[in-house]
């Protein structure tokens, strides 16, 4: 008798070997796995405690997130992905090894910084789209009254066409506390990745430089402007996506895009593309203020299976 053999085609990546490199952008909203962390205030996300984060919540949360990352692009899995509020080293191995992307073949690399709730940023990469030389966290020392907040993580590595590629993944202190107060704290770390930028550029002044994360801040507050000011371009200061979306994070009933990917002038360039990847099944209807907003993975307190309250902010570049 012949064998009969099928191929399911959407468990298999397509790697795309062109000289172009797609990048994407995602605060995960609070990625969790559903144990406690020694030292960490993650008890809000335990079986038994305030939104009895169960297991099968867990798991479905890591299979949404993975969805919505493969669906950011059309063409192959994204070369780079920048991630914020992810919780820890378990969290990111069983996203990557066990979830809808296992078959994706990615590798990451993350922090483990001092932010009292224990979340941190992370960068996942393809290894036959980036090859990493050196990564570490840049830690962010607080100011008076200012909490522990997360690292910034950064990475240098050579892209598919031989050039290097240095890539920061930011998620400056939230606006808890009111904008004001809190203001001083973005800024600090904000400071402090601007130093970082001008050591890069002190002894290679056209180095390929991209910044992605959640900054807490519009494109055009003083912080990001400030930032900006240091010889980079904000590719997704006016990004759109479909369905009305015009901005990354909605609060209120108004869009805000605090959510950015910056480059260096050289990447500026070659761009072909920036935008935000709002399809409808990321999105669900505001009743309170009408119009839609991201489908979240919590309504206040009520469990919802959603994916995210941030949408993914994805950028196409030609590597030539």
């Amino acid at each position: 008798m012949r064998k009969v053999i099928i191929i399911l085609s959407f468990l298999i990546p397509h790697f795309s070997f062109s000289q172009s490199l797609t990048l994407v952008e995602l605060n995960c909203e609070n990625l969790f796995d559903y144990r406690h962390d020694e030292g960490k205030d993650d008890t809000e996300y335990l079986p038994e405690v305030t939104r009895h984060w169960t297991k099968k919540r867990y798991w479905k949360k890591l299979n949404n997130i993975a969805q919505e990352l493969l669906s950011c692009s059309d063409e192959g899995i994204p070369d780079l992905i920048a991630l914020c509020e992810v919780e820890n080293d378990s969290v990111m191995n069983d996203l990557t090894r066990r979830s809808l992307l296992r078959n994706a073949g990615y590798e990451y690399l993350m922090t483990s910084s001092s932010d009292v709730r224990g979340i941190d940023v992370a960068l996942l990469y393809s290894p036959f789209s980036f090859a990493p030389l050196r990564s570490y966290p840049i830690r962010i020392t607080p100011i008076e009254d200012m909490r522990p907040t997360r690292d910034i993580l950064y990475a240098c590595g050579e892209t598919i066409t031989g050039d290097t590629l240095h890539v920061f993944v930011v998620h400056l202190p939230s606006r808890y506390g009111g904008e004001r107060y809190s203001r001083p704290f973005r800024q600090t770390a904000a400071d402090r990745l601007c130093q970082s930028i001008d050591s890069i550029r002190a002894v290679s002044p056209d180095a390929n430089l991209l910044i992605a994360g959640d900054f807490n801040d519009g494109p055009d507050s003083d912080i990001l402007q400030e930032i900006c000011r240091h010889g980079l371009h904000n590719l997704t200061k006016d990004a759109r996506g479909e369905n009305g979306v015009r901005g990354t994070y909605r609060y209120q009933g108004e869009w805000e895009s605090i959510d950015h990917i910056l480059a260096s002038p050289n990447i500026y360039n070659k761009v072909d593309s920036a935008f935000i990847h709002s399809p409808q099944f990321l999105l669900e209807e505001e009743k309170r203020y009408g119009g839609l907003r991201p489908r979240r993975t919590y309504n206040g307190m009520r469990y919802q299976p959603g994916y995210s309250d941030h949408l993914p902010l994805v950028v196409r570049i030609r590597l030539k």
